[in-house]
Parts: C-alpha cells; structure tokens; sequence
C-alpha cells in the first residue's frame, strides 16, 4: 500500500470522526460523502434512498434542524467548497453543531444510521485495494527504542532460540518425554498417554492460574482477555470466568506473574520451551475432567513443572538434539555468516548461555565449524540465569579441554577459553564492558534481557520466532480488509452513540455483534485459541508491554542483522498517542519498505 494511498484513508476516517475536513481530499471520497440519502419506505430503508441535501447536513442526526443563522444551501455538481471557517479555529468546519442526545425514533432513523453505516464501509473498501500490505517483511527488525549500531562495539549472545534456532519437532519431543514421566514417575493414569502432543493449541506468553487450573491471555492492563481462558482443552464461558474471578476480568497485581513470570498464583509461560508445558498441563487436565477424577490442581501444576524439568536436567534434550542435528538445528549457515560478518567488522562477540559446554560445542561446530571459538573474545557455559545477572556469589572457573573444571583462580577472561557459572558484575570488572556500546540478544524477556536493560544499561534485542508466522498473516488481504472495516465500524459506533432511542439501540445491537463476529475472525486467523502474541481483542498482550519494556529492538532471528549494515541506526515508529492526530503518514504500515536488503541476504538464501 502507498503511503499516499493509506494516508487519504487515515485523513478521512480521523476527518469523519472528529467533524473536521481533511487536508486532502479526492474526487473519490468527495463522491462518497457529499450526499445523505433518505429512506423512500419503511422496510426497505437500505435500499430505496435519494439525495436529499449535501454531505454537511448527512453528518447532522435526523432531527436536528438547523441553526436559523446558517444560510440555505443546496447541493450542485460543481460544488466542493467548505463551509467558512471561524477565525482562530483553523480546520474546524463553520457548521454549527450541538449536544444531541435523540429521545425518540424520527421515521428515517433506521435509513440513517444505515446510510453512515454504507458510506463508510463503501469508503473502506475502496480506499484498500488488493495487496494492500503485501511488502510488509519478516526479516525486518523492529525498534522500540532508538538503536545506532555505529555506537555498539560488542555484541553478546543466548544459545538456545538465538545463536541455535530449532525445529518444532524439538517441541513434540519434550512433551512425550515429560507426558512419560508424569506416568511413570508421578503414577499418573495411563489415560494421558493418548493424547498426542497438539502444535497449535498454546502460543507464547500465556498466563496460568494454578489454583484454577486455568489457561489465559492476559493484557497489558492485567485484564484477562474474553474468550481466551480454557480449562484442559475446552474454553470457559465468560459468564463463569467473570464468577471465578469475582466479577471481574481483572487479575490484581498481587496474584499476577512476578518479574520473573513467577506470580504466587499465576505464572507465565514467557520461553518458548514452555510451549510443550502449556500443551502437557491442557491435556492432563482435559483427562481428569472428561473422566470425572477428583485432582488437585495445585498437584497438578508442580507436577508437571517438575517432568518438563526432568527433560532438561537429564539431558534428554541436549541428547535428541546431538544426535541429529540437521533434524533439529535450522538457519546455521546464516548464523555462521552473522558471526563472520561482525567478526570482520572488528567487533567483539561474546556467548552467555545455561547450556552445557559439550551441548554448545557440537551445535556451534555443525553450524560454524571447528573454529566458532576464535570468533568469541568470552564463551560463559552453565551460566544460571536470570542469577548470573543478579548475584555476586558464584565465581568464574574455567575449563579445560576435555570439559573438566579447573581449580585456579580467575584474574582476566582469556579469548580460547571456556568458563562456567560466574556472574555479571565479575563480568564487567574483568572486561570493563558496560552501557550502550554493548547490544546482547537472547529470546527470554526475563532471564536474558531484563536486568541487562533495567540495571547495567545495556542494549538489548529480543529473538521473536513468532514474528514470521504474525507477519504473514497481518500481510493477507483477508486481515487487512477485516481490521480496517472493524476499526472503522468502531468509529462509527463512537461517534453515532448518542442516539439512544429503541430504534437506534437495535441497530447498534447488530452492528455489535458484527464487530465481535470480526473480532474472532482476526484473532481465529493467528490462533483458534489464543490469537495473535501480540495484541488482544484492542490492547497490547502483556507479552507485548514486557516485549516493549526490556528489548530495544527485536526480529524474527539473528539473520536479520545481515539485511542492514553496521552503522545503521534503528528509529522506533512514533505511533499516536490516544489525543494526537495521526499526521505522519509512515506510521500507517510499519515495516513496510523498511528493509535494506544487502548482498549478504541473498548469497545466503
């Protein structure tokens, strides 16, 4: 979509919703607005219309007469003038206007409200033609803050999700590993071994109430979204979620997810290991409740927290993944090109990451070869974060070269060598790498970003996987058609709310449930459960607000970096605040022709 384009759009729905003219206009919009049509029957009102009056007295409700003092006006073809504005209120039509609030139904209402109602769907459709947002790229980054990676001279990594990105058979394996030792170790019933794992039922960044055993999307305000909030693997009516929570679709502070994710009753699954979990506890909970077993679902929750522990701390996954690395490992060679571009640029790279050395050496070897080591100043393995950014207890030790740990006291980190556990403020004597000069990625919010940006003032980018898939579906014509007219029946909505007559209440009854029938059609389009990461019904997801709050920028993944050069500088998109006006036309299709696509990109794919 051009910007020219979208921007006529923009004008003229914030024109329409504000009683203002736009500051541009085409003959196409003016042919859309310069005429109200009336009703010429009763039961018919949407179809047998003729033009009345011009377009200043259609935005008037039925009803209001006009004022004695405004001169008589009829409606020509050659007339596209505005009406005479007031001094000292540029951009505000001299129509006069008033309060109106209708107390009974005029015999056209129903003909009215339908006619704004077919005005601006007409507008809408017109205005976004096919492949409207068809250039939108999963391979841009997006800046929440202002980056200039002219200024950053180190660059630090996670492994897991970031320097490794994995296939989602990774996914399936953990859960049949932990639904193995829920059976077998916990002596849960057999019954849950039939339920095979379901890829597309949990996104990231759900919410859980243990004590309810409750599976949610929450907002950026804390409130649960409707129609989000399932039970084993069946949605809970709104009506009894508002009785579990006591009237309310708020979840309060003190029983929400901590820094951490880690709340006394509600934690939140924020990695994306955690997607099996979510899926285990779904399905464990659907077995008791289908077979009608009383359970504790406190139990339950530890329970499961602990098996899909299990699956890590004995090595399971390090073992599935070593042994088949091409199954499991994708975008090595972009990883490999990433690290040699940044290499040869004269930055210095570090590693950071809770993986085992043993594990980290043959995924980088399969990846970058034999070498990786001798493009990392630092490699930290074992690292226990979040802790290895909050405590000052554990001390480097380094290994030797066979894994084993040596008993020597740590004055310097050396490039070649390998150490374990420590923590950041050690880091940061030894290496006197602090603030902004530093930009770590990682794909945890928690554990790898937060602190980095909160207490030392680093730079941070957050690793999205997710970002690919939401990127198609927003791109669709499907999407944009149903978003744009949703958005635009809202405002329609909000501005004709004053008539409150049982005529009009009818009328806003239907378009209601038009709004919510789009509503699920949008959210259906990313997840039939749990829609889009990123938003609810109209606000930011609570995964978006720590999203915004920890990472200066994010991306799909590390390969991303190759479609910019090394002193580009990152500009967060000014969105409009609630009380601005939508001015700036760049803001309408963000990451749309943001992406300088270099060479590097397309002599590796």
């Amino acid at each position: 979509m051009s910007f020219k384009t979208v921007g006529t759009l923009t004008r003229t729905l914030w024109a329409r919703g504000n009683k203002t003219p736009p500051l541009a206009r085409s003959p196409r919009v003016n042919r859309l607005c310069t005429t109200c049509r009336i009703s010429g029957g009763k039961k018919q009102g949407r179809d047998r219309t003729k033009e009345e009056s011009c377009g200043s007295d259609s935005d008037r409700p039925t009803g209001d007469a006009p004022s004695p003092s405004d001169p008589p006006h009829r409606c020509t073809a050659g007339d596209k003038k505005r009406a005479k504005e007031p001094l000292g209120a540029p951009g505000v039509c001299g129509v006069r206007r008033r309060s109106f609030t209708s107390t009974a139904a005029p015999m056209d209402q129903i003909s009215y409200l339908w006619t704004r109602y077919n005005d601006m769907k007409r507008l809408v459709h017109d205005l976004i033609p096919p492949g409207a947002c068809n250039l939108l790229n999963s391979s841009t980054i997006y800046a929440n803050n202002e980056v200039n990676l002219a200024e950053v001279d180190i660059y630090g990594f996670d492994y897991d999700y970031t320097l490794a990105q994995y296939s989602s058979a990774l996914n399936t394996m953990i859960y049949n590993k932990a639904r193995e030792f829920l059976i077998e170790h916990f002596k849960y019933p057999e019954g849950i071994r039939k339920y095979d794992y379901l890829s597309n039922f949990a996104v990231r960044g759900l919410h859980y109430d243990i004590q309810k055993g409750l599976l949610m999307k929450i907002d950026a305000f804390h409130y649960i979204e409707p129609g989000t909030v399932y039970r084993g693997l069946s949605p809970v009516p709104d009506e009894e979620v508002l009785q579990l929570f006591g009237g309310t679709y708020h979840v309060p502070l003190q029983q929400d997810s901590g820094f951490y994710g880690k709340g006394p009753k509600v934690k939140q699954f924020m990695d994306i290991f955690s997607i099996p979990e979510m899926t285990l506890l779904a399905v464990a909970n659907d077995f008791f409740i289908t077979n009608d077993i009383e359970y504790d679902p406190v139990h339950l929750f530890k329970d499961i927290s602990e098996a899909v522990g299990m699956v890590h701390l004995k090595g399971y996954m390090y073992k599935w993944i070593m042994e088949d690395l091409d199954k499991f490992i994708l975008r090595g060679d972009e990883t490999d090109a990433v690290l040699h571009r940044l290499a040869s640029s004269g930055k210095k790279l570090f590693l950071i990451t809770n993986s085992p050395f043993s594990f980290v050496d043959r995924g980088m070897t399969h990846m970058v070869g034999k070498n990786w080591r001798d493009f990392f100043d630092v490699v930290i393995v074992q690292a226990d974060k979040p802790h290895f950014f909050t405590d000052c207890i554990k001390p480097f030790r380094r290994l030797d070269g066979n894994g084993d740990l040596r008993w020597e006291k740590i004055k310097s980190l050396d490039k070649g060598q390998i150490y374990k556990q420590g923590n950041l403020f050690d880091f940061l004597r030894l290496t006197g790498w602090r603030g902004s000069k530093v930009l770590y990625f990682g794909d945890h919010l928690y554990s790898d970003l937060a602190d980095l940006m909160l207490r030392h003032g680093w730079r941070t980018a957050a690793i999205v996987p997710e970002l690919e898939q939401e990127t198609k579906v927003v791109s669709t014509d499907r999407y944009g058609m149903n978003l744009t007219w949703m958005q635009a029946l809202t405002g329609l909505m909000e501005r004709l709310q004053t008539h409150r007559d049982p005529v009009s209440k009818q009328v806003f009854l239907e378009w209601q449930k038009e709004r919510e029938e789009l509503r699920v059609m949008t959210k259906n389009l990313f997840n039939p459960q749990f829609g889009s990461i990123f938003r609810t019904c109209h606000n930011p997801t609570y995964f978006s607000r720590r999203l915004c709050r920890f990472s200066d920028i994010y991306m799909t993944s590390l390969s991303c970096l190759l479609n910019y050069d090394l002193s580009y500088t990152f500009y967060p998109r000014r969105t409009p605040l609630q009380h601005e006006a939508p001015l700036w036309m760049d803001q309408l299709c963000t990451g749309c022709m943001k992406t300088p696509f270099l060479e590097e990109m397309s002599h590796i794919r």
